[in-house]
């Protein structure tokens, strides 16, 4: 047999091959390839030679597999089976029959935003699973870089070149408080109305938190923060308890009103933060969630929408 690395062995050789053994006769193969006689004759010819093998005894009347290809018969079907196999999957793949994406994003767009872009999506291609990870801020980045998922949406706090980071929109800081509050009869709220008041906030190691202070260190401005959790809810949550207000984005604005709270934007700067399409900087997305990273780019706005 000729050595494997000086064949060149071709699927519609190893088609023409599967056709004449099932038919047992060339012409029968030609109908049922859709080629000529002559054209499937050659593809037989051609894999012999390739193979260093006779697949078919011809006589006058009669055709008829060989030992040798008769041995080999099973593994080319399962071979063209696998290739075929490979085909469809990767059609399907393309236009979207069946796939998986996966998401993090920090909890306030994974609970208020990210549902409704789900949604629209999943009825749209129905054989997509849509996997979404609602987690703290920081981990956001972490489970991109480490590619437990596809992409991410919340804050990039550093330059570190493995990630890139493709802005969706912005929101601005603001207090969430109880109406009964003080600041709540003040028609605007500056950040130096703040200093001395009892803050909820996220922890140290939260990228917003860390632009929003290197932002009032340069006003000047300290806030005392009394208590530092995680989740943007627990904050809310603490301030309809009366622990004190909470400094976050306007993106909560929605589920603080659920409460009963107010959320008012602090002014004098006008401080902001933005929202990212977070994606590892070597790896390709899959189509599918490259069709989804283009929904949230065509409805990036609804990502800070009060």
């Amino acid at each position: 047999m000729k050595e494997l690395t000086n064949m060149n062995v071709s699927l519609r050789q190893l088609r023409a091959f599967i056709a004449v053994a099932e038919e047992q006769h060339f012409t029968r193969a030609a109908d049922k390839l859709d080629l000529s006689q002559s054209s499937v004759s050659t593809l037989v010819h051609e894999l012999e030679n390739n193979l260093g093998l006779r697949l078919f005894d011809r006589h006058t009347r009669l055709l008829q597999i060989t030992d040798a290809g008769a041995e080999i018969l099973p593994a080319v079907k399962k071979a063209v089976a696998d290739i075929d196999s490979v085909i469809l999957n990767s059609s399907e793949l393309r236009t979207l029959g069946r796939g998986r994406v996966s998401i993090a994003a920090s909890s306030v767009q994974a609970a208020l935003i990210l549902p409704r872009l789900i949604e629209e999506f999943c009825n749209e291609f129905p054989g997509v699973r849509v996997e979404l990870h609602d987690v703290a801020e920081p981990e956001v980045p972490r489970m991109v870089r480490s590619g437990e998922v596809d992409f991410g949406i919340g804050t990039e706090s550093d330059s570190r070149l493995d990630l890139t980071a493709h802005l969706l929109s912005a929101d601005a800081f603001a207090v969430v408080m109880r109406p009964d509050h003080a600041l709540a009869r003040r028609r605007e709220l500056r950040w130096r109305d703040l200093i001395d008041v009892p803050v909820i906030g996220p922890r140290s190691d939260n990228p917003i938190r860390a632009r929003l202070d290197e932002a009032l260190r340069n006003e000047g401005i300290v806030l005392r923060r009394v208590h530092e959790v995680h989740l943007p809810l627990t904050m809310v949550g603490m301030v309809e308890a009366g622990l004190g207000i909470a400094v976050m984005s306007t993106a909560v604005t929605r589920m603080a009103a659920g409460l009963g709270l107010i959320t008012r934007t602090v002014k004098e700067p006008l401080l902001t933060r933005e929202v990212s399409l977070l994606l590892h900087a070597d790896r390709s997305l899959s189509p599918t969630a490259q069709r989804f990273r283009d929904l949230l780019v065509r409805n990036r706005l609804e990502l800070t929408k009060e």
